[in-house]
């Protein structure tokens, strides 16, 4: 019956509008732009059956709608060339079959965000397409003194909504990370998984049956985090341990979930991702938020925010896998160790070395108590070298700043301090080769990040 009530709903709403035939007289076509958030948060097809209300009473007296573009899941903040459905519609402007000829939007703040609407009228213009907005009563002008104050007016408050909202749901996520340890969605971190913690605290949400959930230790896999910790602790380096976790047959996290990261291989632990887990406060039992940058628009922009802008809760919220002391511990271990006599250990061209065989930039590396530099050509002690593939390459600081010296200064020698600054100050880069061991070109390029 729903299909047939469905098929009856467009009949009556579209069909016998859109199948006559349209001149130059005839009734305007509009092709309908609507957006929607994520579908875990806004019912994409209630959100755009009042938007597609709003557009047709709007044009219902002059024309009909016979297209629909819909973007769900998309931020109002990406321009309309980075959405799939309004990108789509802005191509079809040039193509003069496309069967219709106005746009129609049934809110502002759904379509567009700051000043993107001035952005797109010279665009739409170009073709001869108009835009048609309820807050406008019909068309935009753009030369119209009225609709320029009122594009702004509009563009002023889609900001101010996103700004809003955004602060409103940031600061409501601190406060329940930090004051009541709530899971805050996302996967379950390793050792962990996710159990019921009751109903759900707002009433309307308890209501609907939604109910809240918690971390727990996982009986599989907790044991390798509490492992992992132990041998931080008794001095193992990360990359020892990755080592061992992959002699020993350990699954990998990416290994353990698959449903969730198809795109890795699932193979074996990496020294990053044991540096992962023993940085993690969550292994201690309390709540954390806010450790990565989620904020970025560019997925490559993302990163980890400093530890001083995670929102750790006060109180433990899960068991915990270590103690507060052995996981203050661990990370003090990981910190740069001083030399065998309490000295530190100073690189003066740490960052300034790149490998002229795989273009990696050059490890720091202490042996036999001086200072030297190391390409393993993307191979770690987690994952040895294939015996076909390259030696490592190692250079000892000493012999590449008397080899620096005479290459730069020539007969006059140049103190190191003097030859690193200048290296830094005009964004040089050392190329180095495993035949010669010696500098063989000063690359203008910034070092590699």
């Amino acid at each position: 019956m729903s299909s047939l009530f469905d098929s009856w709903v467009q009949h009556k709403v579209i069909s016998p509008r859109s199948s006559r035939r349209h001149s130059k007289d005839g009734p305007l076509r509009f092709a309908l732009y609507a957006r929607t958030s994520t579908e875990d948060f806004q019912d994409p097809v209630s959100s755009c059956g009042w938007q597609r209300e709003a557009a047709q009473i709007l044009v219902t007296s002059l024309g009909v709608i016979v297209a629909e573009f819909v973007d769900v899941g998309y931020s109002r903040r990406l321009p309309w060339k980075e959405r799939p459905q309004s990108a789509e519609l802005l191509m079809a402007l040039t193509d003069p079959d496309r069967g219709w000829d106005a746009i129609v939007v049934g809110e502002y703040e759904r379509a567009f965000c700051g000043d993107q609407l001035a952005q797109l009228l010279p665009l739409l213009q170009s073709h001869g397409v108009q835009l048609w907005l309820p807050e406008a009563g019909g068309p935009v002008d753009p030369a119209s003194p009225m609709h320029q104050a009122l594009m702004l007016l509009l563009g002023g408050q889609s900001q101010r909504e996103v700004l809003r909202a955004r602060y409103r749901v940031l600061a409501a996520m601190r406060n329940q990370a930090t004051d009541q340890g709530r899971f805050l969605g996302g996967r379950p971190p390793y050792g962990y998984r996710l159990v019921d913690a009751g109903p759900h605290p707002n009433r309307t949400h308890a209501r609907w049956g939604r109910r809240l959930h918690q971390l727990d230790a996982d009986p599989a896999t907790a044991p390798h985090v509490r492992w992992m910790f132990a041998q931080r602790l008794a001095g193992v380096s990360v990359a020892g341990i990755a080592r061992m976790l992959n002699e020993r047959g350990v699954p990998c996290p990416s290994d353990v979930d698959r449903q969730r990261n198809t795109h890795r291989s699932g193979h074996a632990w990496t020294l990053r991702t044991v540096a992962a887990i023993l940085g993690n406060p969550r292994y201690t039992g309390r709540q954390v938020w806010n450790r990565q940058n989620s904020g970025a628009t560019d997925a490559t922009a993302r990163g980890w925010n400093a530890p001083q802008e995670w929102a750790i809760s006060t109180k433990r919220s899960h068991p915990a896998l270590v103690s507060d002391e052995d996981f203050v511990a661990a990370q003090a271990i990981r910190a740069a160790r001083p030399a065998q006599d309490g000295s530190p250990r100073v690189y003066l061209l740490a960052g300034l070395l790149k490998c002229g065989f795989c273009g990696r930039r050059l490890d720091s590396h202490w042996a036999n108590g001086r200072p030297g530099y190391r390409c393993r050509h993307g191979y770690t002690s987690a994952r040895p070298r294939e015996v076909s593939s390259p030696k490592y390459l190692y250079i000892r600081e000493d012999r590449l700043l008397a080899g620096l010296s005479a290459h730069v200064g020539g007969k006059a020698q140049k103190e190191p301090a003097e030859i690193v600054s200048a290296l830094r100050a005009n964004g040089l880069v050392i190329i180095c080769h495993a035949a010669t061991r010696v500098v063989t070109e000063l690359n203008t390029e910034e070092p590699t990040p």
